[in-house]
């Protein structure tokens, strides 16, 4: 099973657009949500959706690792390196991460999650796929069936992902992109909006078109 409810308080890292989007799906299933975190000094004492922003990401250090929940209510637009260097942060010093799925997100009895996984609206993760740490299904992303998809990864707006691919840690796939079955997509990598990826791809790159090529390495 993906989630169970706590009596933990949860604390969201972040306060934008992806952070209000969680929030909404906390307050949704009665979480009882203790603040959030900025790293804009000018936002710290404000409220959102009725919830105070406590202070930078450090300010988590003030509560006991066994006391609260966090969600990463970071994002990502191009790649996925701040979001996973945040969890990796709060992780390493022995925080747990809840895991979401909006009311809408359907999910197969025997998919596999890490912690920290959030299934946003509308979106599938299909029979036998496998999901690491921290992982981001964006709106009406697609995960068929048998595929693995590593820590860090973000599937952003109405991605799919065939059958039997294998996604590398860290990996972006933008929104509307199409991967075919059965490949292998490298880590760090970062699939274009819309793209349509018929091959293989390796590590460290930027791919966009139809069919995509390489664009540049990182």
């Amino acid at each position: 099973m993906l989630m169970n409810n706590s009596p933990k308080d949860v604390i969201i890292l972040g306060s934008g657009g992806h952070a209000r989007v969680l929030l909404e799906i906390l307050d949704n299933q009665n979480y009882s949500v203790l603040g959030m975190t900025d790293v804009c000094a000018e936002k710290w004492g404000s409220h959102i959706g009725g919830v105070p922003v406590l202070g930078d990401d450090s300010s988590i250090f003030e509560h006991d690792p066994q006391s609260i929940l966090l969600v990463n209510g970071l994002g990502s637009v191009q790649h996925t390196k701040i979001r996973s260097n945040v969890f990796n942060l709060f992780f390493q010093n022995n925080y747990s991460f809840l895991s979401l799925a909006h009311i809408t997100a359907y999910k197969s009895i025997s998919a596999v999650f890490g912690c920290g996984t959030q299934l946003l609206a509308g979106s599938i993760v299909a029979n036998h796929a496998r999901l690491g740490n921290n992982v981001l299904v964006n709106t009406r992303a697609i995960i068929e069936h048998d595929c693995i998809i590593q820590d860090h990864c973000h599937l952003a707006t109405g991605s799919i992902v065939c059958g039997q691919t294998v996604v590398g840690e860290g990996v972006h796939i933008g929104a509307g992109a199409t991967i075919i079955q059965g490949l292998s997509i490298g880590e760090n990598s970062t699939i274009a909006a819309g793209a349509v990826v018929v091959k293989d791809v390796p590590p460290n790159v930027l791919v966009a078109g139809i069919p995509s090529r390489i664009i540049r390495h990182f």
